[in-house]
């Protein structure tokens, strides 16, 4: 397949994947992510914004693979923990801790609090080799739940609860979260304009070589 028609998700997370596969399964292209390659470095997201992030994780595959990628950086910002967890939200509590670990640590820093209010943010970068870079964005308002409900999903959504449809992200389809959530928001612009984002990465990315043999037509004395 040309290089210019497979698009690396900067992930290991397969429901992540699953998400942006099902919202791209109309396009001509071929979904892939870090699972399907070799070891490659990890990436340091010590960026001070979701947007530094994602570009970076966007940037630093496109590089390193030599195919297109695409990366979010999204996460829980919650109003009465300041905005926190925020860009730490996949290390919030510290690495090697699970999801409900996770769950049940922001349930426990909220323990007694009026304002559970909350939102989901993320902002998507889909970048080539070179540099050059799309950015787009989805943000999702929402509560904190008393506590953790539904099995769908992954990371926060057991505790994320989306008031218009009176569940947690985690008592949703895959559907219905991908139409409501920030991540779908964002991927719902990618899907909008994803024959302009193909024939953008058609010009940035170089053609496919083609090597073939040639017949040495000189002559040896």
């Amino acid at each position: 397949m040309d290089p210019r028609r497979i698009l690396v998700i900067a992930t290991r997370n397969q429901g992540k994947t699953a998400e942006i596969r099902d919202i791209l399964r109309d396009f001509p292209v071929e979904i892939k992510n870090l699972d399907d390659f070799g070891p490659i470095p990890e990436i340091e997201e010590d960026g001070e914004t979701f947007d530094d992030n994602a570009y970076k994780k966007a940037s630093f595959t496109a590089r390193v693979l030599g195919f297109p990628a695409l990366a979010d950086d999204s996460g829980l910002v919650v109003a009465a923990l300041d905005g926190r967890p925020g860009i730490h939200s996949a290390r919030y509590g510290g690495a090697g801790i699970t999801d409900r670990e996770r769950c049940e640590k922001l349930l426990a820093e909220l323990e007694g609090a009026a304002n559970r209010k909350a939102a989901f943010e993320c902002v998507i970068s889909i970048a080539v080799p070179s540099g050059p870079a799309l950015t787009y964005e989805g943000r999702c308002e929402g509560e904190i739940a008393r506590s953790p409900d539904g099995v769908n999903g992954f990371g926060y959504d057991p505790v994320f609860y989306y008031p218009p449809m009176g569940k947690t992200f985690a008592r949703l389809t895959r559907e219905e979260k991908n139409r409501v959530s920030h991540r779908g928001k964002a991927l719902m612009e990618v899907r909008e304009e994803f024959d302009k984002i193909l024939k953008w990465i058609d010009i940035h990315m170089p053609a496919p070589e083609r090597v073939g043999c040639r017949a040495d037509t000189s002559s040896t004395r």
